[in-house]
């Protein structure tokens, strides 16, 4: 087919000359097209860079990022007025700096549709001005959500529940997600679907603050999640129900179904795994690698076994190297020289304190251990 293609054209050309002229200008004239083309972007991103560079001294990253996306800049003077917009209401060189690089297209936007209402909305329910500035730069896309549909009602449920714009500036500062997602649809459905367990406020809050996305789960999820913490036993009336619902919503079916897997491989039986989930759900989200290390660790102090750690799991969120190696240094060396009868809980040497730690196993023999501990911290 293509032999026959390659012939036929060969023979129009041959029998009929002004083919290959034409096609001749045809490529010629796409050539000059596009390279002409090529030229005006190229241009068009050199005038939006020195723009940014000259007339608002800008950093080349900066300007250069900027560019790359807004390759023209239709009305110069529109751009101008946004970014001396923002400069008026506090934003630092730095701040400015991320709002355009995260989202270049706010120069294009309408000052007075776009950017001017959403700032007031802020101001109206009584941000402070710092407070606006520092949550308009970690959410920029914030500015082209809806003021009516989407700014305004995720607002006024943050508001309600907790109550000042200063609480409420402190977790959009954590994340802008709240402004950008539909709360009415996702976070009220799942705080209802909490409460109905038996879940308080105050841990809700919590995770709201800690865990910003955790609750912006559709509830159909959300409910599967609560149904798979309810196979595994976790009592809801227990603390840590939703610590359980927000460990198991982070991963996906088949990484859950590994992290399982992969506590059995390290020996650990069903109803191991279950009494671990109901004590310390967090555990469960520990990379595999740390997982094997602290087991392996701890068995070999010769002091735990496995139905220590099954009763004890906390030590698997505890840092191996800066925290359980050097508190397990002192005991031994304490042990050593008869300086202590019996080794403490698993569950004592892990929750304690530093302070704690050093107060009853350190100052008291500081001659034997205190540099040891202080040189392993």
């Amino acid at each position: 087919m293509a032999l026959h293609l390659c012939k036929s054209i060969i023979f129009c050309s041959s029998k009929n000359p002004s083919f290959r002229y034409k096609s001749h200008f045809s490529f010629s004239f796409s050539i000059l097209f596009f390279s002409t083309s090529t030229k005006k972007q190229a241009k068009n991103a050199l005038a939006v860079s020195d723009f940014l560079l000259q007339k608002h001294q800008l950093s080349p990253e900066t300007a250069s990022r900027v560019a790359s996306v807004l390759t023209r800049m239709k009305d110069p003077e529109n751009s101008d007025s946004i970014i001396s917009f923002l400069k008026e209401n506090g934003f630092s060189k730095s701040q400015l700096e991320r709002v355009v690089k995260t989202d270049p297209r706010l120069l294009s936007a309408s000052l007075e549709k776009t950017i001017k209402p959403k700032i007031k909305i802020f101001q109206d329910l009584g941000f402070s001005a710092n407070d606006i500035v520092d949550i308009i730069s970690s959410a920029p896309t914030v500015l082209h959500r809806s003021a009516d549909h989407r700014v305004t009602p995720s607002l006024s449920v943050l508001k309600s529940l907790f109550g000042s714009s200063s609480e409420v500036a402190k977790v959009l500062k954590r994340s802008g997600w709240f402004l950008i997602n539909h709360l009415e649809k996702t976070m009220v459905p799942n705080i209802e679907i909490f409460k109905s367990r038996g879940v308080g406020m105050e841990q809700i809050i919590k995770h709201i603050y800690n865990f910003p996305r955790f609750l912006l789960h559709s509830p159909n999820d959300m409910n599967k999640f609560v149904k798979k913490v309810d196979e595994m036993g976790t009592c809801r009336s227990s603390k840590m129900f939703i610590h359980a619902v927000r460990v198991v919503s982070s991963m996906k079916d088949e990484n859950w179904e590994l992290k399982l897997k992969h506590f059995s491989n390290l020996g650990f039986s069903d109803d191991d795994i279950f009494k671990m989930f109901k004590k310390a759900p967090p555990v469960f989200a520990v990379s595999q690698r740390k997982l094997k290390n602290v087991k392996e660790f701890l068995l070999a102090t010769g002091k735990y076994d496995i139905s220590c750690i099954v009763s004890h799991p906390i030590p698997f969120l505890c840092s191996l190297e800066k925290k359980i190696k050097p508190r397990m240094q002192v005991l031994g060396i304490l042990e050593s020289r008869n300086l202590i009868g019996k080794w403490p809980s698993l569950s004592t040497i892990t929750v304690m304190s530093d302070s704690k730690f050093l107060e009853k196993f350190v100052h008291p023999y500081s001659n034997e251990v205190g540099e040891v501990y202080m040189a392993n911290r």
